[in-house]
């Protein structure tokens, strides 16, 4: 793992968690993943911007736990037309698991991403997913490494970067997918020009993913402009506390932003 302290406690916490987890005892996994691009590239011909939308039952930054069924959650946000789906798999302070995950691919037939913090090989082997995520600031050095022992296992790998000098790192560790990170990890605040800095310096035969911060409409289009291939969005989507209706409301939210192109700033 990275040496870098310069993060946020409630991410060093995370870390720290991590860290002591035990390793799977399942065995190595296999994966015949779902296609990502193919997903992306079907959204747009249907004329939706691409979503990868995240069901996340709690996370640092919202309040509360939503009790929610994941699989009617996930079933709902593809009905809205999400392109794919992100499931959090860190069960301290997100409240996932491997099996809420694996719930979620059995019920969809788009791609699914699994979303934790992983630092070591073993650590891939918890659950099948389409797509596997790594953060560059916190694997350091062992990003080429960990990249092909994912890739070798069948996963597409999301390599999440904040700075052109993460990036740089992705780049030379053969990302195919990179999500620029909205979010200071050093201060949990959120700015989109974020994804416009780090974007400019992206090659053109990379996938690039928006990632935090997307809420409405004109950011999903702000970010889509700055060269978003797709957007990673999961607090917006999953705002639903005072609906009477929680599934209606997640398929409404998703719609929302995946009809982000065809809509009017009024609509805002």
């Amino acid at each position: 793992m990275d040496a870098d302290e310069d993060v946020a406690p409630a991410v060093r916490s995370i870390l720290d968690a991590a860290d002591a987890r035990d390793a799977p005892e399942s065995g190595r996994v296999a994966v015949d993943p779902r296609s990502l691009d193919a997903a992306f590239a079907a959204a747009e011909a249907d004329g939706r911007a691409p979503v990868i939308a995240e069901v996340k039952p709690t996370s640092p930054t919202t309040d509360g736990t939503r009790t929610e069924d994941p699989v009617e959650l996930a079933r709902a946000m593809v009905d809205g037309g999400a392109a794919a789906l992100s499931v959090l798999t860190e069960p301290e302070h997100f409240g996932g698991s491997p099996e809420y995950l694996q719930s979620v691919r059995d019920a969809v037939d788009v791609p699914v991403l699994r979303k934790d913090f992983l630092l070591e090989e073993s650590q891939l082997d918890a659950v099948e997913a389409d797509v596997v995520l790594l953060i560059a600031r916190f694997v350091g050095d062992d990003l080429a490494d960990l990249l092909a022992a994912a890739r070798d296992r069948g996963f597409q790998v999301l390599v999440e970067v904040h700075t052109r000098e993460e990036l740089e790192r992705a780049i030379d560790a053969g990302a195919e997918f990179v999500g620029v990170n909205n979010r200071d990890l050093a201060k949990l605040e959120v700015d989109l020009s974020t994804f416009e800095t780090v974007a400019e310096h992206a090659p053109d035969d990379v996938t690039l993913i928006a990632e935090s911060g997307v809420s409405t409409p004109d950011d999903a289009r702000r970010m889509r402009r700055a060269g978003a291939d797709a957007l990673l969005v999961g607090s917006a989507i999953m705002d639903y506390e005072d609906a009477d209706d929680p599934t209606a409301a997640v398929q409404a939210n998703t719609e929302r932003l995946t009809a982000a192109e065809s809509q009017t700033h009024d609509n805002d």
